[in-house]
């Protein structure tokens, strides 16, 4: 059984403890992807054109024999319209909107893509390839003391991070904060921030954490892979409450 350190607000480590077994599953970055690009098909709302685009013109065919082409033509003129190949004309291939995106996965394998997740976690190797900072000593996942919990302040948490050495990573998503290259800078996502830590706690501490750049709370009912494998790439650096972990070990 691999022992991880169990850390105070203050930065001291309180006691080692034993992973629990969802910890040792093994790393299938295969199934994770996969369960990660079910759910964002799932996500996906549907989109299309009219059926009607580019139909609602009089037109006709001015027939053979003129020394033209038979496209169709509007009555009142002579400009093509209907045809996809014409100017003006309708699309040829639109999307449409009875599409349907949704896709399914197996229960097991969705179970296993999670668990394979949260066992990443556990990984200097993988978190560190997901270009994550921490310091060497740390042991992964961090494991916090319940106190955590408490803090009511976001330079309280600032401070705890900072005594653990994982406040690091933090400041790698502030600097690492761009514009978004194309379209989607005029479309209410101009800036495009990189993840870094996810915070697994009882109580969400959305107040107090929610401010600090990449950072994700979360509580363990509701974690999943877009938590523990954003872009489909397992190894995120995780911080969790010592409530919390005794959950994780029933991991369904």
């Amino acid at each position: 059984m691999t022992k991880v350190n169990v850390y105070g607000t203050d930065g001291t480590v309180k006691e080692k403890i034993d992973l629990p077994k969802v910890f040792h599953t093994p790393y299938r970055p295969d199934i994770i992807k996969k369960s990660f690009e079910v759910i964002q098909s799932n996500l996906r709302q549907p989109y299309g054109s009219d059926p009607q685009a580019g139909k609602s013109h009089a037109v006709a065919s001015v027939g053979k024999g003129r020394g033209m082409s038979r496209v169709p033509r509007l009555t009142q003129g002579q400009a093509a319209r209907l045809a996809p190949n014409v100017v003006g004309g309708r699309r040829a291939h639109p999307p449409k909107a009875i599409r349907d995106w949704k896709e399914k996965m197996n229960k097991k394998e969705n179970k296993m893509a999670r668990n394979s997740a949260i066992a990443a976690t556990a990984d200097k190797t993988i978190v560190s390839q997901r270009g994550h900072a921490f310091g060497e000593n740390v042991t992964l996942p961090v494991i916090i003391d319940d106190e955590f919990e408490k803090l009511k302040k976001t330079k309280e948490v600032i401070e705890a991070l900072e005594k653990i050495g994982v406040y690091d990573d933090v400041i790698r998503s502030m600097n690492g904060t761009h514009i978004r290259a194309g379209k989607g800078k005029r479309r209410g996502r101009k800036y495009r921030t990189p993840k870094s830590l996810l915070i697994v706690s009882t109580k969400g501490m959305l107040k107090s954490s929610s401010n600090l750049s990449g950072v994700d709370i979360t509580v363990p009912q509701h974690l999943n892979i877009e938590h523990l494998a954003p872009g489909g790439v397992a190894g995120r650096l995780t911080v969790i409450t010592r409530s919390s972990l005794t959950k994780l070990g029933g991991a369904k």
